[in-house]
């Protein structure tokens, strides 16, 4: 269980808000030592990732992570402006949904070009299930296929279903296991819901190690399973097309994400318009140091 408080999902004890900086030359990050709202803010101002600059143009995003979310978050969100409480949890998950998608482009160019028994290539392959591991290479057929698995998600929509399914990080089974997206998992290791559905079986919430690790088995998920095959579709259709891929244009394929169907979707799009999540679509992450933002010890 995750009881580190992070960032937004800190307990805001003290209002004198003071950064502790701890550089790692090896592994190339900064540890951050966040005691307060103030201390955060303060850092999002540094790094010019506020509303005003957003609002002036600036798409640029700092490599952000934490570490997961306290057992006080929950209380604490409730009293600190709704308005507030929303920037800080998008300005946190934008950049794990943005340093995602950077790994899946990556990957995405290895698969354009590597030999077709490249053993980078046929990891990538394995990893989004398209080969099991007695394969020694793959088709040019089963390289397309690929292409159409290994992608993007739009930010926008990212940040939408990470709001709603872990309610703004207020969700025990966020606290618990990181579980930002609702995934579920059947091999027995996953969180169980206090309300289980029989007709599926022994099934749980599924857990990571980081809100990080979330994110990237988000996107696996979306890119591998049967039920998101329309997302996949449309999405490498705009691609041909060179059309933008939006959160607003893909939402519409996800009827199968949650049993609410259509209404899960009108949820979506209603949450991106509402927030202005579209903007997120056109962001970028700087070139700075990785700044892992940690709790006081």
């Amino acid at each position: 269980m995750i009881k580190t408080s992070v960032a937004l999902i800190l307990v805001l004890t003290s209002m004198t808000s003071l950064l502790t900086f701890a550089y790692n030359e090896k592994s190339q990050f900064v540890e951050v030592e966040i005691r307060s709202l103030d201390g955060l803010m303060s850092l999002f101002k540094k790094h010019h990732y506020t509303s005003n600059d957003w609002k002036n143009g600036d798409r640029e995003v700092p490599r952000l992570t934490f570490e997961g979310v306290s057992e006080q978050w929950k209380e604490t969100s409730s009293k600190i402006p709704v308005k507030q409480k929303k920037q800080v949890f998008f300005r946190l998950m934008a950049p794990l949904v943005l340093m995602s998608n950077e790994n899946i482009l990556a990957e995405r160019d290895i698969v354009k070009s590597a030999p077709l028994s490249s053993e980078a290539l046929l990891k990538i392959a394995k990893k989004y299930r398209l080969l099991n591991n007695e394969a020694l290479s793959i088709t040019n057929k089963q390289r397309q296929q690929l292409l159409q698995q290994v992608d993007i998600m739009p930010p926008s929509l990212a940040l939408a279903q990470a709001a709603e399914e872990s309610g703004w990080a207020t969700s025990r089974f966020t606290e618990e296991g990181n579980a930002f997206f609702g995934q579920w998992d059947f091999s027995g290791a996953g969180m169980t819901p206090k309300q289980q559905r029989k007709e599926l079986g022994n099934y749980g919430l599924a857990r990571f190690d980081s809100p990080l690790g979330s994110v990237e088995g988000y996107m696996l998920n979306i890119n591998i399973t049967g039920a998101y095959k329309k997302l996949r579709v449309l999405r490498a259709k705009l691609r041909q097309e060179n059309k933008a891929i939006t959160g607003l244009e893909l939402a519409g394929t996800l009827d199968k994400y949650s049993e609410r169907g259509q209404a899960y979707i009108d949820g979506l799009r209603s949450m991106i318009r509402y927030n202005k999540l579209e903007d997120v679509d056109e962001a970028y992450l700087s070139d700075t140091i990785l700044i892992k933002l940690i709790a006081p010890k």
